[in-house]
C-alpha cells in the first residue's frame, strides 16, 4: 500500500486558501518589518542629543548654536531684567544638558528689548510683607526698609523710588527696586539674623527682609560672570552670621556667594 502523506500533504500546500494564507503572513511580517525600520530612521530611535545652553545668547546665536547641534529654538516669552543684557535668552525649555530626539524645539523665554511699564501700587497702610508681597506680583522688587519711629512696626508710612516718594498709578519699568519707610516700636524693634549659607541669592535676600534687614553689601567670587550666574550663586558667608545676640530692625546683612560647591558649608 502506497504512503499517501506526501500526496497528502503536497495536496494540501496546493490548496489557494492555503497559499493565500501564508502569502498573507509572510506579507504582514514583511510589512511589520519595514515600518519598523522606518520608524527608526525618522525617529532616530536609540540617538538621543544635548540641548545647548542658550543663555544669555542673542536669538541668531542661539538660532545658529541651534542649528549645529540638531534642535530648533522659538521664543515664546519675554521678561523684563534690569541687569541683564537686551535680548538675551533669559530661560530655556527643556533645560541645558536635557537629552532630545534629532529635530526637538527648545522654547525660549528672553530679556525683553523695551522694558516693560508696571504701575506702582498704593502700598501706604500695608504690613511690610503683604507690601513685599504686593510688589512682587507687580513685577516690582524690595529695596531698602528705612526705619522711622513710629507706634506700629512693619507698618508702611512711606514709598520711595530713587530715594523720591511715588505716587500709586505712576507707570515705572518692571524690576525696579522699591524702598519702603517702615514704623518702628521701641517696645517692639528688635530681630534676629536669619541663616542664609546655603541660600541662592534672592532666596537669601528673601529671608533677610523678611526678618526686618537690609542687605548692605553683597560679594560674589570669581565664578561668577554674569546675572544668570548670580541667581544659581549660593551663599557661603554672611555677616553676622545667626547668633543669639539680637539685632535692631533694619540693620545690614552682607552676604558672599559663590558658585562653587566645594565653597559652601553643611547647614
Amino acid at each position: 500500500m502506497e504512503d499517501e502523506s506526501p500526496k497528502k500533504k503536497q495536496g494540501f500546500l496546493s490548496n489557494w486558501i492555503v497559499k493565500n494564507l501564508i502569502w498573507a503572513v509572510v506579507f504582514v511580517v514583511g510589512l511589520v518589518v519595514v515600518i519598523n525600520i522606518l520608524l527608526s530612521v525618522i525617529t532616530q530611535h536609540g540617538k538621543e542629543i544635548t540641548v545647548p545652553d542658550f543663555t544669555n545668547m542673542t536669538f541668531s546665536e542661539a538660532n545658529y548654536t541651534a542649528g549645529h547641534a540638531g534642535v530648533k529654538v522659538k521664543v515664546i516669552d519675554s521678561v523684563y531684567v534690569r541687569r541683564m543684557q537686551r535680548g538675551a535668552v533669559f530661560s530655556q525649555n527643556p533645560v541645558a544638558g536635557s537629552k532630545v530626539k534629532r529635530g526637538r524645539r527648545v522654547l525660549l523665554t528672553i530679556n525683553a528689548v523695551v522694558p516693560k511699564k508696571v504701575m506702582m501700587p498704593l502700598l501706604e497702610g500695608y504690613s511690610m510683607r503683604q507690601a513685599k508681597a504686593e510688589l512682587t506680583s507687580r513685577g516690582l522688587t524690595l529695596g531698602r526698609l528705612i526705619y522711622v519711629n513710629d507706634i506700629a512696626t512693619n507698618n508702611v508710612l512711606r514709598q520711595l523710588y530713587k530715594n523720591k516718594e511715588i505716587k500709586a498709578g505712576t507707570l515705572i519699568e518692571s524690576g525696579s527696586a522699591i524702598d519702603l519707610m517702615v514704623g518702628l516700636s521701641s517696645e517692639d524693634s528688635r530681630t534676629y539674623a536669619p541663616n542664609v549659607v546655603g541660600m541662592k541669592y534672592l532666596r537669601a535676600v528673601d529671608a533677610i527682609h523678611d526678618n526686618s534687614l537690609n542687605v548692605t553689601k553683597v560679594t560674589f567670587d570669581k565664578g561668577v560672570r554674569d546675572y544668570s550666574d548670580s541667581l544659581n550663586a549660593v551663599v557661603y558667608e554672611q555677616h553676622p552670621a545667626p547668633s543669639g545676640v539680637p539685632l535692631t530692625m533694619g540693620a545690614g546683612i552682607s552676604i558672599l556667594l559663590t558658585t562653587e560647591e566645594g565653597k559652601i558649608p553643611s547647614r
